[in-house]
């Protein structure tokens, strides 16, 4: 079971936009995760009027390592680490190791 899931809140620990929240928009097999609005960099496009694509500089979200990232715990207002517990009736949940709350519902 992974710790983060695609639309956890999640907020960034580590690296330039340390501090910053969003959206966890993708989740990649190498450990990697897209989050909405964070480490963002330039990409220069070349226009392409059969698709009608404009050339330009656009802004587009890159990938951050899933270590530089917690997930967001609202109870708490920070970031908070998470946990697997198994339930009476065998369903495994994630749950906020601050204080025991659990994520999923």
């Amino acid at each position: 079971m992974q710790k983060i899931k695609k639309g956890d809140d999640v907020i960034v620990i580590a690296g330039k936009d340390k501090g910053k929240r969003g959206s966890a928009l993708r989740i990649y097999a190498d450990g990697r995760v897209l989050v909405e609005g964070i480490n963002m960099a330039k990409k220069h496009t070349k226009p392409n009027p059969n698709a009608g694509i404009a050339g330009g500089i656009i802004d587009k979200e890159m990938p951050l390592d899933m270590s530089n990232v917690a997930l967001f715990n609202p109870i708490t207002g920070k970031a908070d680490r998470i946990g697997i517990r198994t339930l009476e009736d065998g369903r495994k949940v994630r749950v906020f190791k601050s204080n025991d709350e659990v994520v999923d519902v």
